[in-house]
């Protein structure tokens, strides 16, 4: 199973299992507010069980249709849109969405009330028609709406945050500052400078919009972490083990090469150019933790993020678009690639008191 289609699975997962928890506690709310002071009581033929049958099966139908839809489509396709935009189709969707679950429903309860029927007979139709317009669906349709805008609403907190990060903040995981060890990739557009002069604030602002976006799956699909946009420059973070097994942290740059190249054509008709970037991986220990009180965000701070920084200098000066430390180099080794690794130098890097290997890579013919 490839990684992407792991990550939308997981998602999907989740809002079935949320909403199966909400059907419920909305059957729960109803027999208590039912048989509550400020009721008359039930009407004849409540049944709690029915009751929970129904939401329960909304429920599921819902969540399957309705996540399917926000997993696979709106936060795919739709991703770089206005946030007005998409909360728009999640609106008509569900209206779409709901319906279809309502005469699903209805035909099935009503079967289970009289039996074997004709749609045609009397007695069916009539049932019918006093399901659908039973003001019950109307309170329905008011949760649900709820649910299902705050479960978008979610999912763009948690593009927001990064791929497990949101949970991270919840259970307040780097409250307390902690050690981790982490692979980090700067990640460069080349002749940026000469690119912005050409084509002008807006329009090099909008190519750098389109760039981060069409490689945010290349990251994503490759267990990486955007940590922070500074200009033209991405910084990506792995956890160590991440980053090592089946080379993601190699396979993401390639994979964004990739990528851009399939988008060759939309660039050069937008920019009348294609971008090329170039990137440095290096790993080590950082300690990571919350910071800032108003906008909190989860950093990290290290010597690896100056080391990194610094292999990425070199990169103009090799002529090369992907180095790596030599620590890094001894990692990946140990397991076999497709990539070719070259020891192309032997630096005393700005600041640092020992020399550092670096590596260049080239991708498998």
């Amino acid at each position: 199973m490839s990684r992407k289609l792991s990550i939308q699975l997981r998602k999907l997962f989740i809002i079935v299992g949320a909403w199966l928890v909400i059907g419920f506690l909305i059957s729960a709310y109803d027999y208590f507010g039912l048989n509550s002071e400020a009721s008359k009581g039930p009407v004849d033929g409540y049944s709690f069980v029915r009751n929970m049958a129904f939401n329960l099966a909304a429920a599921f139908m819902g969540s399957v249709m309705g996540g399917c839809f926000l997993v696979f489509y709106v936060n795919e396709k739709l991703k770089d849109r206005p946030y007005g935009y998409t909360l728009m189709a999640v609106v008509l969707s569900f209206i779409v969405i709901v319906s279809v679950i309502t005469v699903i429903l209805g035909m099935w309860f009503v079967k289970s009330d009289i039996g074997n029927w004709p749609f045609t007979a009397d007695v069916a139709t009539d049932r019918f028609y006093t399901y659908l317009v039973n003001p019950l669906h109307l309170k329905n349709i008011l949760v649900w709406s709820i649910v299902t805008m705050m479960t978008q609403f979610f999912l763009q907190i948690n593009d927001k945050f990064g791929q497990g990060l949101l949970w991270d903040f919840i259970k307040g995981k780097y409250h307390k500052p902690r050690d981790e060890v982490r692979v980090f990739m700067f990640l460069d557009l080349v002749s940026s400078t000469a690119i912005a002069e050409s084509l002008g604030n807006t329009r090099y602002y909008n190519l750098l919009r389109d760039f981060y976006a069409d490689i945010t799956n290349s990251i994503i699909y490759n267990s990486g972490q955007i940590y922070q946009y500074v200009g033209d420059e991405v910084v990506i973070s792995w956890k160590y083990e991440d980053a090592i097994v089946n080379h993601h942290c190699i396979k993401c740059f390639f994979d964004a090469k990739g990528r851009i190249a399939e988008l060759k054509d939309k660039y050069i008709k937008k920019y009348g150019l294609v971008p090329d970037f170039k990137a440095a991986l290096h790993y080590g220990h950082v300690t990571a933790g919350e910071i800032g009180i108003i906008k909190k965000d989860i950093t990290y701070s290290g010597d690896v993020l100056n080391t990194t920084s610094r292999i990425l200098a070199k990169c103009n000066e090799y002529h090369q678009k992907l180095l790596v430390s030599g620590q890094l180099y001894q990692s990946l080794r140990k397991l076999n690639s497709l990539f070719g690794f070259e020891k192309i130098g032997d630096e005393y890097l700005r600041g640092k008191a020992e020399r550092i290997e670096i590596y260049s890579v080239s991708s498998p013919v």
